[in-house]
């Protein structure tokens, strides 16, 4: 573990209006001390006349009801370069036009919708109008062949594609549908007049269909959102979250990315993982900010424009987007000027100590890094403004999550570590709102991932005794040597300190000493790096 701390006075070279910006957390032992999910649940607005809770009017709805409504929910940044702002106004028309759409159609509460598209506008209506409606929301990763889309698909019992005419050619779509039969219809964002056998119009339909529509009493445990795992340990699953997450995603998007109501952000994540539906769609929204979408894919100089001409104050990014940019050097960050963020988060993969050192130096200022997976749905643990960093650490628990180190006594049961420095798994009282409520189709697998009131998370990490979390692997990573288990994470790290080496990856290999029949089959042994489960969420 690093012993280095980079302190929170570090301060970002931004004029003197940001600088003067107080983080929302400011006393993160007095918030421990006081915090509560029902008090943090009266926080947000409920559906008019105590209908429940639904993510979308959080989002949406409640911001035109309160006299926000002008003000800009996204800014699209084209791939060619055009720029189009959406108000909270404009997306609450588009997006009950959708919902409109799918109760013509007859898609219904708990009836699962799809996306599979780029980062277009017409993605973020559909998430939003699939919740609208009561429906389930279920993105898809753009890059993934036709195979995974399939899995998904039939595993996700899918009613309802919205796709792009590109996509739907690449990914044979047409192919695939006999093999998906729940799947009813397919909206294509760019469909030109398309009709016939299920395929339609989306934006001809949008102009057609009414911008009245009226959210449906909600239950916040109805289903709501389904995210696939990688699939790298097995087949994927399916992750269900319901509407009550949204409590969990308004209290991270203010306490640990330290998001204020004028604020602009920048998510790079994609919605089909969960960090940009949660983080990209969720979260900003209903704090209110507006947020940035780029179309495009990773461009360091771009990028550096983005973050400098959108003004952006809070940007969320991953370690690998990170170590991209420390690859391009310094020169590019001369495009920012004195310009900086307010603050910058990180998620994906453990945050090496030397990409947050080179941050300190080269930006004059932090990267906070975090910690979830998809099953948590949200933030468990982070670096947050009000504290300083130890580089390399996930951070601290947030308010409300109780997170410890276990082990296994003689008879293998669960036994909490009291002290610190002890490895071991990394586990979860349960109870947040964001907790997965299932694994779909799967009610065993899912019911394994707890013991008593312990959710186990599959990562093994330790705690120092300041109370920081460190990420040492996942259960199933663990390399063995020489009796010695060694989390990749941790040689990953030192060899990324040294200033030739920008990407590194860490895989266990079997020694033809000791490699008889016996050990091979050993699970401890070595690490399956073809079957290894990313240790975060993406």
């Amino acid at each position: 573990m690093s012993q280095i701390t980079i302190s929170k006075s570090i301060q970002p070279a931004t004029g003197p209006t940001d600088a003067t910006v107080r983080p929302n957390l400011r006393d993160y032992d007095q918030a421990r001390k006081s915090f509560s999910w029902d008090a943090a649940r009266l926080q947000l607005a409920g559906l008019p006349n105590q209908r429940g809770l639904n993510i979308a009017w959080e989002a949406v709805g409640k911001h035109v009801a309160s006299g926000r409504g002008d003000h800009p929910a996204f800014c699209f940044l084209g791939s060619s370069g055009k720029r189009k702002l959406v108000s909270y106004q404009q997306l609450e028309e588009r997006t009950n036009r959708f919902a409109s759409i799918l109760r013509d159609l007859g898609i219904g509460k708990g009836d699962v919708v799809f996306s599979l598209a780029p980062r277009i506008e017409a993605l973020y209506i559909a998430a939003l109008g699939t919740l609208k409606n009561r429906s389930v929301f279920c993105p898809l990763f753009s890059a993934f062949g036709p195979e995974p889309i399939k899995t998904r698909m039939v595993k996700g019992d899918a009613r309802v594609l919205a796709t792009t005419l590109g996509l739907f050619d690449r990914k044979k779509i047409a192919e695939l549908r006999s093999e998906i039969p729940t799947l009813k219809f397919i909206l294509l964002a760019d469909g030109n007049g398309t009709s016939g056998d299920g395929i339609l119009d989306l934006e001809g339909l949008l102009e057609k269909a009414s911008p009245d529509f009226e959210i449906e009493p909600t239950n916040p445990e109805d289903f709501a959102l389904l995210h696939f795992t990688s699939g790298t340990t097995g087949t994927p699953k399916g992750v269900m979250h319901v509407h009550a997450a949204v409590t969990h995603h308004y209290q991270t998007g203010r306490s640990v990315l330290d998001l204020h109501d004028d604020d602009r952000y920048w998510c790079t994540a994609d919605p089909g993982w969960v960090t940009g539906t949660s983080y990209g769609i969720i979260a900003p929204l209903t704090c209110g900010v507006t947020s940035n979408v780029d179309e495009a894919e990773f461009d360091a100089d771009r990028w550096y424009r983005i973050l400098k001409e959108e003004r952006v104050d809070v940007w969320y990014t991953a370690p690998t987007a990170v170590r991209m940019l420390m690859k391009a050097g310094d020169e590019p960050i001369s495009q920012l000027g004195n310009f900086r963020p307010r603050f910058i988060g990180s998620v994906g993969e453990p945050l090496d100590p030397e990409s947050i050192r080179w941050a300190a130096k080269s930006w004059g200022m932090p990267i906070h890094d975090n910690w979830w997976q998809s099953e948590t749905g949200g933030i468990m643990i982070a670096n947050f403004a009000c504290q300083d960093i130890k580089p390399g650490s996930m951070g601290m628990p947030l308010p409300g999550i109780e997170a410890a180190i276990a082990t296994r006594n003689a008879d293998g049961k669960l036994v909490i570590a009291d002290e610190p420095g002890v490895e071991g798994d990394l586990v979860l009282r349960r109870g947040w709102p964001s907790m997965f409520r299932g694994y779909l189709h799967q009610q065993e697998k899912y019911e394994s991932c707890f013991e008593g009131d312990w959710y186990i998370t599959g990562d093994l990490a330790q705690r120092d005794a300041d109370g920081y979390f460190w990420f040492v692997g996942r259960a199933d990573d663990i390399i063995k040597s020489s009796g010695h288990l060694i989390g990749p994470f941790e040689v990953e790290s030192v060899l990324c300190e040294h200033a030739a080496v920008i990407e590194a990856a860490v895989i266990g290999k079997p020694d033809p000493m000791v490699a008889t029949s016996s050990r091979r089959s050993s699970s401890c042994d070595l690490l399956r790096s073809e079957t290894a489960k990313p240790p975060m969420c993406c």
